[in-house]
């Protein structure tokens, strides 16, 4: 799954060819690609024709459009979608599922997705915490850590009073957003903490090293495009980051730790994998 670094990165794609301009029109080839649209193909449609982008925000791995009517398009990226935007003569990918022209007669806007999980839908818009408007589907989304309004002590405080392992409160989008499977393991390598230690046990340094860590290797990827294992994690324009060459941990199993030299692991976690290095980040204690 596309994490913050990823889907920022296509949010500043998208914010940079798309706003300000008013979309003309819209087809969908795949109904299951607004699926989130309860009311349905006809009327996604009906809502976006003749709509301004004013603005693509995010909100950890959460993206949407923001429309001058006081909606937004929430876009879901899911395992495999892209949004890219593309000439108008471009030939059509073979996953296009959802196409908006503009009147300038510019580049278009296809939503893309191979596996048909992620999606568009249309949502009003409400008030945060601090007086932004973000979609209703939002609203229990935590700040991330690259938010101006992110507070690190809400955080600290947060993740202390957790009952749970370290690694499962940081991928918790209602604690902090953005981070995922991949940034998570990396944080978890550079703060040398287990990913199954007890929250309970963290102290506030523990708390506050991991919070650094997981906001600069974020930062770190997302100067790098973001991470790219495969054909399907691209910008707007159809292109790849390269941050995968800097990972620490994640997807490193059998390769020497870059600190101590001792051979990454990969173990099972929640139907998932978690990479660690056994010297630096060793098994806490059960007593």
């Amino acid at each position: 799954m596309p994490e913050l670094p990823e889907v920022e990165v296509v949010r500043r794609g998208i914010d940079k060819w798309v706003s300000g301009r008013t979309i003309e029109t819209t087809k969908v080839l795949h109904s299951r690609a607004v699926r989130n649209h309860i009311a349905g193909s006809k009327d996604f449609i009906k809502r976006l024709n003749g709509r301004t982008v004013t603005s693509v925000n995010r909100r950890g791995k959460f993206m949407w459009l923001s429309l001058d009517d006081d909606h937004a398009l929430v876009t879901h990226l899911g395992m495999s979608g892209q949004v890219l935007v593309q000439p108008l003569d471009a030939d059509p990918e073979k996953h296009l599922r959802v196409r908006c022209t503009f009147t300038d007669n510019g580049r278009a806007m296809h939503f893309v997705d191979q596996r048909t999980f992620g999606g568009m839908a249309i949502e009003e818009m409400v008030d945060d915490v601090a007086g932004r408007l973000i979609p209703e589907s939002v609203q229990h989304i935590a700040l991330d850590p690259l938010d101006e309004y992110f507070d690190p002590e809400t955080f600290i405080s947060g993740i202390r009073k957790k009952n749970t392992q370290v690694k499962r409160a940081i991928l918790d989008q209602t604690l902090i957003s953005g981070i995922g499977n991949i940034y998570a393991d990396e944080a978890l390598w550079r703060s040398k903490i287990h990913w199954a230690t007890p929250t309970q046990r963290l102290t506030r340094t523990q708390a506050a090293t991991l919070l650094k860590h997981a906001t600069e290797v974020m930062t770190q990827a997302l100067s790098q495009g973001g991470t790219s294992f495969d054909a399907l994690y691209v910008n707007v324009n159809g292109e790849s980051g390269y941050f995968s060459q800097e990972l620490n941990a994640y997807g490193r199993e059998d390769e020497p730790c870059d600190r101590c030299g001792s051979i990454i692991v990969r173990e099972a976690f929640a139907n998932r994998s978690s990479f660690r290095c056994p010297r630096c980040q060793r098994k806490p204690r059960t007593n």
